[in-house]
C-alpha cells in the first residue's frame, strides 16, 4: 500500500526488504524439489561444520586481548 508522498520506487524498496525479512523467497527456493528428511540432515549438519569452522578462522584472526 502506497503511503501518503512516498514514491513507487520506495515502496519497491520496502517491499523487497519485507519479503527478504521474512524470508519467503528462501523457503520458496528451498521447497521447489523435495529433500528427503535424511538428506536435511546431512545438510543441516554440513552447515553447522561450516559455521563452527568460521567461527575458528574468526577467532585466529583476532589479535589476543592479553
Amino acid at each position: 500500500m502506497l503511503r501518503p508522498g512516498e514514491s513507487q520506487q520506495s515502496l519497491l524498496k520496502r517491499f523487497r526488504k519485507k519479503v527478504a525479512r521474512s524470508k519467503v523467497l528462501s523457503t520458496v527456493r528451498q521447497k521447489r524439489w523435495f529433500i528427503s528428511t535424511s538428506e536435511a540432515r546431512r545438510i543441516a549438519k554440513q552447515k553447522a561444520i561450516r559455521k563452527a569452522q568460521r567461527r575458528t578462522d574468526e577467532r585466529k584472526d583476532r589479535p589476543s586481548e592479553s
